[in-house]
């Protein structure tokens, strides 16, 4: 129902910054939320950031005051601005779309490395 793909992953020193772009298709006007997620060799996906439509924001702890996550004015797009990188950043980063009471849609996903 809904299509998601990422793009803006690529390598970057630590101290650097990336913006992530996720761009919806299909029964965008039915999306409750959307967030981006992170997964690394040998770890579990967890919560990088998300948003619902009223435009309420949740972070996780890691990257609090580092990442920002906002929606284009269409709802179409959301981005993700990751500011004072590290390392442990390094992950492949998925955006997600929560459209009603639907399983949650995927995007493909975008790699993103932190080198030292």
């Amino acid at each position: 129902q809904v299509q998601l793909v990422e793009t803006g992953g690529g390598l970057v020193q630590t101290g650097g910054s990336l913006r992530l772009s996720c761009a919806a298709s299909g029964s965008i006007f039915s999306i409750a939320a959307m967030g981006w997620y992170r997964q690394a060799p040998g770890k579990q996906r967890e919560l990088v950031a998300a948003i619902t439509s009223g435009g309420s924001t949740n972070y996780g702890d890691s990257v609090k005051g580092r990442f920002t996550i906002s929606r284009g004015n269409a709802k179409n797009t959301v981005y993700l601005q990751m500011n004072s990188l590290k390392p442990e950043d390094t992950a492949v980063y998925y955006c997600s779309a929560q459209a009603g009471l639907a399983p949650p849609s995927w995007g493909q996903g975008t790699q993103v490395t932190v080198s030292s």
